[in-house]
């Protein structure tokens, strides 16, 4: 079975060495010297402590080794990997390439990391925007390397051959004609309390002559920052996809320093992804319709019970 892994870049910043140099590539500089004869993961323990002598923790020993040995170990031939570019909204996504595909390079190309393995990578990207939540969520880990468990996702997106066929049955499906039924205020309403659920201190401003603002409110994280968000909800039959005017027309109504939200039952074409995060704008997040559902299920409980009547759904989503 072919699977996922994310190889971090430092932040990005060595993104663009990766994909030009065909390779994803690991730190650990006192670690110096080719690896390529490890077997197992037991065989990295008194190599890592030699090295790190400082380090005493089993927990933390652990936690490096245990990324060194999915780096060397866990990848192999077929296997994708993944890494965020320096501008956080894009993925670099590529195929590991034959083994032995790792080697240790002690040039210098402008990557410190020496610890390689070969990667073919795609001269596509990913737009995190495209990405469900769990999706998006899982790659927020700051391990340098792990496994993602989204491979079937990932797969269909990129429209490979051995990507899985979709379920005859369609839940998300389900529930977007669900919320369909709901008016155009019902339906803003149920996003004001949605956000309200997420942690925004949120209000429903939607009216006649609102500029395409919906709702807005302020996310408080711990006092540790405060954003201002300006969100457009669109009720948008399944299958159509929201244009680049649409998103320049809510972006006109955001000030400088605060930023945006479109959320819509639909998706959105490819050029309105691009326009929601151009460089000296405020940026817009895009919450299509499935990513719209799987914020539904993840804050379900916290929004008010009437919706729970009004949409005829429990918990699970599934209808009662």
């Amino acid at each position: 079975m072919t699977d996922l892994y994310c190889v971090r870049a430092e932040g990005g910043k060595f993104a663009e060495h990766f994909v030009r140099g065909g390779y994803a590539a690991i730190g650990w500089k006192n670690l110096d010297g080719d690896l390529s004869a490890i077997r197992s993961r037991e065989e990295l323990y008194p190599l890592f402590k030699a090295a790190y002598p400082d380090q005493s923790s089993p927990l933390v020993i652990g936690n490096h080794v245990g990324q060194i040995a999915r780096f060397l170990l866990d990848i192999k031939a077929g296997d994708y990997v993944i890494t965020p570019a320096a501008d956080t909204e894009w993925l670099h996504f590529g195929v590991a390439e034959a083994d032995p595909s790792y080697y240790f390079d002690a040039g210098d190309d402008g990557c410190r990391y020496r610890h390689r393995r070969r990667v073919t990578w795609d001269q596509r990207r990913l737009q995190r925007s495209e990405i469900s939540v769990p999706f998006q969520n899982s790659i927020r880990s700051m391990l340098s390397v792990y496994k993602v468990d989204h491979a079937e996702e990932f797969l269909q997106l990129i429209g490979a051959a051995d990507a899985p066929r979709r379920a005859e049955y369609d839940a998300y499906r389900a529930v977007l004609e669900r919320l369909l039924e709901l008016d155009p205020t019902e339906f803003e309403v149920f996003l004001t309390s949605l956000l309200s659920a997420i942690g925004f201190e949120a209000e429903h401003t939607g009216k006649v002559g609102d500029k395409g603002v919906d709702a807005q409110g302020d996310l408080d994280i711990a006092g540790m920052a405060r954003i201002r968000l300006y969100v457009q909800a669109k009720r948008h039959k399944l299958g159509t996809r929201i244009r680049a005017s649409e998103v320049r027309k809510l972006r006109q109504s955001i000030p400088m320093g605060s930023q945006g939200a479109f959320i819509t039952t639909a998706d959105y074409q490819s050029d309105a992804r691009e326009v929601a995060t151009e460089a000296g704008f405020p940026r817009i997040g895009l919450i299509n319709g499935r990513q719209l559902v799987d914020l539904l299920v993840q804050y379900w409980d916290k929004i008010p019970e009437e919706y729970w009547q009004r949409l005829d759904l429990k918990l699970g989503l599934v209808r009662s």
